[in-house]
């Protein structure tokens, strides 16, 4: 259970940062496009020079969207040396300034992502360009301080002002993404303490019993035998009862406590940055309780595992629990094999499993019809944590 758990956080992180990327690619690399665009036009002389500078946003087009899918490195060198050319081209022969349009997002990109030595390799890429500047006035000394301020001043300039400003918004995806990870092992963590607890309340006892029945049978084995063959027997008993409950533990099989399991779902959907609500105005009597538990802990996750939710919204009564959140995947309703054998189950009990998608919201329905209730009503919602996206207001509505 803890290895699927942690299965799920890991392929929920995953899908997490694809949707981030994705995010990033539409923010950043459009405006990358649409500016080396821009500069092109207006810049533009001959063809000759007018190639080189599309190499250059070319160059700077692909830094960003390997930027986006943290695969810069393996285009960085090219990118350095295609955008450094053209910006040396572009002082000396074609006479344009703009030319340093692709070694300045390049290297503002490049050098925040060193794993050392970034100062000294930003102010080496900052003396290249400075140089490479200055070097317009070894060709044209018509307008020298007007050469200096377009090819020195203002490329030096943006790179100062580019680079640590894209350095601090790396550093926050970093962190993001570790607080993340940090999380997903805090509820991991959480998971085994519990299993432990779980686990402890087995045997724990139990062993010290037969312990217990261990040392009296060997005193009685001589003195009075049926005595100490009823000790044993009553140990043979105990220990397979204990190897039952074990093997019930280790297949999620044990009676479940509703409010722990309930615990549990937020403590894992808050680690994957996911918004909880739950609404609790009545309690379920302990048979339905158990089955009811069962359905959250297999729906955690199935929602971690294949859904990309923001949000997830649960609803105890006190015959049956609704749950529903908004990262239904496009087309139809995945076959679900652990909910397949949990209707079977309920269906059993008297109870209906369904389960329905429907306009990007999944939800998950275990219901005991007229069952009485046997929980006094809890009134509104308990909580709303974690993640930042939020449903709809009528989800909201209530939440603290």
């Amino acid at each position: 259970m803890v290895r699927t758990r942690r299965t799920a956080l890991s392929e929920h992180n995953e899908a997490s940062q694809g949707r981030l990327r994705r995010l990033n690619l539409v923010l950043q690399v459009p405006p990358i496009a649409l500016a080396g665009v821009v500069l092109v036009l207006i810049d533009h002389q001959t063809w000759w020079g007018t190639s080189a500078l599309v190499a250059g946003t070319l160059a700077a087009i692909v830094a960003m969207e390997r930027w986006t899918a943290d695969d810069l490195a393996r285009v960085a060198l090219p990118c350095l040396a295609v955008s450094a050319a053209v910006w040396l081209f572009g002082a000396l022969v074609a006479g344009s300034s703009t030319a340093f349009y692709g070694i300045g997002v390049v290297g503002s990109l490049v050098v925040p992502q060193l794993p050392r030595h970034r100062i000294a390799a930003g102010l080496g890429l900052l003396a290249f360009i400075a140089a490479a500047g200055a070097s317009r006035l070894l060709v044209s000394q018509a307008d020298v301080v007007g050469d200096l301020v377009a090819y020195m001043l203002i490329p030096t300039g943006a790179f100062v002002v580019a680079t640590p400003l894209l350095y601090g918004n790396q550093r926050y995806l970093d962190l993001m993404k570790e607080t993340r990870e940090r999380e997903a092992e805090l509820a991991v963590a959480q998971e085994r303490i519990r299993f432990a607890g779980d686990l402890h309340d087995i045997q724990g006892h139990t062993l010290h019993v037969v312990k217990l029945k261990t040392v009296l049978a060997q005193k009685l084995v001589h003195r009075d035998p049926e005595r100490a063959q009823e000790e044993l027997r009553e140990i043979h008993t105990l220990v397979a009862d204990t190897i039952s409950q074990t093997k019930d533990l280790a297949h999620a099989q044990r009676r479940l406590n509703l409010s722990v399991e309930l615990e549990n779902a937020k403590n894992l959907f808050e680690a994957a940055g996911i918004a909880v609500r739950v609404d609790r105005p009545a309690e379920a009597d302990p048979r339905t309780a158990e089955l009811l538990g069962q359905v959250l802990r297999e729906t955690t996750t199935n929602i971690l595992r294949h859904a990309q939710a923001t949000w997830v919204r649960i609803t105890l009564t006190g015959t049956g629990i609704d749950i529903v959140n908004d990262g239904a995947r496009p087309g139809p309703a995945p076959e679900l094999s652990g909910l397949s054998a949990l209707r079977q189950r309920v269906a059993e009990d008297g109870g209906e499993l369904t389960v329905e998608q429907h306009a990007g919201r999944f939800r998950t329905t275990a219901s005991y019809g007229n069952r009485a209730r046997t929980g006094a009503g809890r009134g509104a919602a308990e909580t709303i944590t974690g993640g930042t996206a939020a449903p709809s207001a009528t989800v909201l509505e209530g939440s603290r």
